[in-house]
């Protein structure tokens, strides 16, 4: 068995029942959440022969810094439920591999630490109701050194979940959540979501932080023309793991449009949401990603192997499209292109 196979079934034994449910699980019936990894699996590739890869680069850059592989760790919360050094364990995973961390709104660790792992950093953002509130985070983010904003788009409201049993908030501890907020300075009711955003939103953010903003949960060609017209640096192609809308199609259905909608652009393109393979890496790269973002996988090499284990997870994985580029016939990720795929 591959490690990252067996990772799932490892941080189970290890975490909490309540919080390995929580990571895993989808909204409403789970529909979205189980699809996702095969959607991936239904591509077939169509290899290149007499192709000269003696040298295979799988560098590249997102939103200008310089990354090793192309596999970034998206933005999730309860890390310190996962590792003790929560997201600055994740981080040092992540600067040792040579890539780029998301780092949730929600997280327990202070933005401040991050900085002494040399990993470059994302701020996702929910934009709540109390916008002051928001404004603190983003100021605290910037102060420390963020490289780029990514606003959660398809949570106007929290995904409903279904299944039954304990639950994650019968074990969160002081420190969990929220650690870049005063306690005294909201309630619950500030942070509830905001359910009025526009496009508007993306010019508001990056004005306030002078940091590149991309929107993360569009599934639309025409959403993400919008996005970037309203000066969107990049959009993640997402559904929020299948934890938002159940029934949302999978990331993988939805990457061609978007890709097609953003063609001449300056927008960049990044996708999540089941990806466990390097083929699947190359699929999502020959459709236009720029690269592509891991939760769950991440939150299980953290919980199983600490910082170690999401470097190992990256570059396995970054081992693995390489070798398979070299059977596609393609030595660089510009040669990635639609047309070695077939469904």
């Amino acid at each position: 068995m591959r490690w990252i196979d067996g990772l799932e079934a490892a941080a189970a034994e290890k975490l909490p029942e309540a919080v390995y449910r929580y990571f895993r699980q989808g909204s409403a019936g789970g529909i979205s959440a189980a699809e996702a990894t095969a959607a991936w699996s239904s591509y077939r590739l169509r290899p290149r022969v007499l192709t000269d890869v003696s040298t295979v680069d799988i560098s590249t850059t997102v939103l200008g810094t310089p990354v090793a592989v192309p596999v970034l760790v998206a933005p999730t919360t309860l890390q310190r439920q996962a590792d003790p050094g929560g997201e600055a364990a994740m981080a040092a995973g992540v600067a040792a591999a040579g890539s780029v961390l998301g780092v949730s709104s929600n997280a327990g660790t202070a933005f401040a630490d991050l900085g002494a792992t040399g990993a470059p950093w994302w701020l996702q953002i929910y934009v709540v109701k109390n916008r002051e509130v928001t404004l603190r985070m983003l100021d605290a983010a910037v102060a420390a050194g963020a490289r780029a904003v990514v606003l959660t788009a398809d949570t106007p409201v929290v995904g409903r979940k279904e299944d039954d049993g304990p639950t994650v908030w019968e074990v969160i501890r002081p420190g969990d959540l929220l650690a870049n907020l005063d306690p005294g300075e909201y309630t619950d009711a500030d942070l509830a979501k905001a359910d009025d955003l526009t496009p508007d939103v993306i010019g508001w953010l990056a004005e306030r932080t002078g940091l590149p903003v991309l929107v993360k949960g569009v599934l639309r060609g025409d959403d993400a023309k919008r996005c970037s017209e309203a000066g969107a640096a990049g959009v993640i192609v997402s559904n929020h793991g299948g934890r938002q809308l159940d029934g949302a199609i999978s990331t993988a259905q939805a990457l061609p449009e978007v890709a097609a909608a953003l063609a001449g652009t300056s927008t960049e393109l990044y996708i999540d949401g089941g990806i466990r393979r390097g083929e699947h890496v190359l699929t999502a790269l020959a459709l236009g990603a720029r690269a592509v973002l891991l939760g769950r996988p991440a939150l299980y090499a953290l919980s199983v192997g600490g910082a170690a284990g999401v470097t190992r997870l990256l570059t396995e994985l970054g081992a693995e499209l390489e070798h398979a580029m070299r059977l596609v016939g393609s030595p660089t990720l510009a040669d990635l292109t639609p047309d070695l795929l077939s469904r």
